[in-house]
């Protein structure tokens, strides 16, 4: 069990308005979803973000970086903040009336949902931020959760003839220079050295994008060389450790924000990733990297130290054969798929030596990931048209090739870009990615109905169910909440009421589902789960 999370930044764009500001159409897409929460729970089912314990400049390495020479990306524990005038302005409709706003006459950019997720505008993009859960199989269906989330967004804006149709992508550029995340985040012991999880975690990150990779037309930042590549980020990463996210970004980076007990946990952040649709290549994302973790944590990771791991990472991107080899510290050459095939038999040792991975008695997930994790190096290395399936860099390839084939086109062909883009459109009657799996063309690893259910409904295992909970149950008392902690304005009450959430596995089902199932007023819940 490994308390882990996701979140995306969906990429944005308004064919119609092609200058329209992208935060405020970001603003848009969250007050859509607030609209289309009201609708569905009394009272509301979202709360505003409580900003109170955000430490976003502490270092793990041991220091914290001064406010006045950090980026303006790196302070996200300041609320955003846009007035309905601004929106109306940027659409050119100084006259246009939005809805959403709140007393001081702002827009709504900030909300907690009912399934225990964030969804908010990060700069310029719309982002879902995953409620805590405890598998990688979760980890997958509250992902795909946020897609769906999104959709509603989307939807709802197509009703309003006022404004420009606003489309969204799960992707990760827009081919002009411009990079946005796709973030994972792993609890991980405190006591584990910094210095052990950069060793560990370099050279898996730099090889685990054959399998995770989403695939992108063009390289390099600017989209200047013609060409296809693996990931979509890999060009975008400049230094091998370090605290930003948005410039200069690290390989394995070093924000020590726990949202949850700091002298117990740390919550490694990790933003190499690629946004993905495809279920198996998130599921081997989230599971194959907890298996890492676990072997870094019991000092049984593979010893091996890439040399320039950042040219190396952009030249595994490049490798499309999978023919490359990286060159090691020690002079050893090996390929991308050699440095998996060694991490995952570490990982297979430990998990059989610890009972995790026995099928029928282990813990319900290791053996699984373990079986997805082998069958898809073999097929990478053996059949790509089996592999295909299920990564999704070579089923974006093995569909441009199509109409490279069929039209005769170059690799710089502005139609291939479109396709591209085209894939990771989230609306499934123009998405690309959406055709090719209701066509049976892409490999489903969770059930449909369970992602639906996600949407509204939080991880039953994790401190997310309380804070979820609270929310559908009692959003209209709730007026603040985060990773750490629920605020409750109760009637009567002068002074707000905090019940703090430091412990991730704490506040679940098991321990507060009688407790919520016994009531549907606040005050009298409230005085139950603190003792009063």
């Amino acid at each position: 069990m490994r308390v882990m999370g996701a979140e995306t930044e969906y990429g944005i764009h308004a064919p119609s308005a092609p200058g329209a500001n992208a935060t405020m159409m970001s603003a848009r897409v969250v007050q859509a979803y607030a609209h289309v929460t009201r609708q569905r729970a009394a009272g509301g089912a979202e709360a505003r973000w409580d900003y109170t314990d955000e430490e976003p400049l502490h270092d793990a390495r041991g220091w914290s970086q001064n406010r006045d020479s950090a980026h303006p990306s790196q302070l996200t524990d300041q609320p955003p903040v846009l007035d309905a005038e601004a929106v109306a302005l940027a659409y050119g409709r100084p006259d246009l009336e939005l809805d959403g706003q709140d007393e001081s006459g702002s827009m709504l950019m900030n909300m907690v949902l009912g399934n225990g997720a964030r969804l908010y505008v990060d700069h310029a993009h719309p982002e879902y931020s995953s409620p805590e859960v405890t598998n990688p199989r979760d980890a997958l269906t509250w992902d795909a959760a946020g897609d769906l989330v999104a959709l509603a967004c989307v939807r709802r804006l197509a009703e309003d003839p006022e404004l420009p149709p606003i489309n969204l992508y799960k992707n990760n550029t827009d081919n002009k220079s411009v990079s946005y995340g796709s973030h994972e985040n792993y609890l991980m012991p405190r006591s584990v050295p910094f210095s052990n999880i950069v060793a560990g975690l370099t050279p898996f990150f730099v090889t685990r994008q054959i399998m995770c990779g989403a695939g992108r037309v063009g390289r390099g930042q600017d989209n200047s060389t013609p060409g296809y590549q693996i990931s979509q980020r890999a060009d975008f990463f400049e230094a091998e450790v370090g605290l930003e996210t948005t410039i200069r970004r690290p390989i394995i980076n070093t924000r020590d924000e726990p949202h949850a007990t700091a002298e117990k946990y740390r919550r490694l952040h990790v933003i190499i990733g690629d946004a993905n649709l495809s279920e198996t290549a998130n599921y081997l994302k989230f599971g194959t990297t907890a298996m890492v973790l676990s072997l870094i944590e019991a000092g049984r990771a593979p010893v091996l130290e890439v040399h320039e791991p950042v040219a190396t990472l952009q030249a595994v991107s490049h490798d499309t054969e999978l023919s490359g080899t990286l060159r090691l510290i020690d002079g050893r050459r090996v390929s991308a798929l050699d440095i998996q095939w060694m991490y995952h038999r570490a990982a297979s040792e430990l998990a059989w030596e610890t009972g995790v991975a026995d099928p029928l008695h282990g813990d319900g997930h290791t053996h699984a990931v373990l079986e997805q994790w082998a069958a898809t190096l073999t097929a990478l290395e053996s059949s790509r048209d089996t592999a295909s399936s299920s990564v999704e860099w070579l089923a974006k390839l093995s569909l441009l090739e199509g109409y490279r084939q069929r039209d005769g086109l170059a690799w710089d062909d502005a139609r291939l870009g479109l396709v591209d883009l085209q894939w990771s459109d989230i609306r499934p009657e123009k998405g690309l990615y959406h055709r090719m799996l209701a066509r049976d063309r892409m490999r489903r690893i969770v059930d449909p109905a369970a992602i639906s259910r996600a949407v509204l409904e939080p991880p039953v295992d994790t401190r997310a169910f309380f804070r979820g909970r609270s929310i559908s149950r009692f959003g209209k008392d709730v007026v603040g909440a985060s990773w750490d902690s629920v605020i409750f304005d109760v009637p009567g009450h002068s002074r707000l009421q905090r019940v703090p959430t430091r412990e991730p596995l704490r506040g679940t089902e098991a321990l507060l589902g009688d407790l919520f199932a016994r009531h549907t007023e606040t005050e009298p819940f409230l005085a139950e789960l603190l003792g009063k």
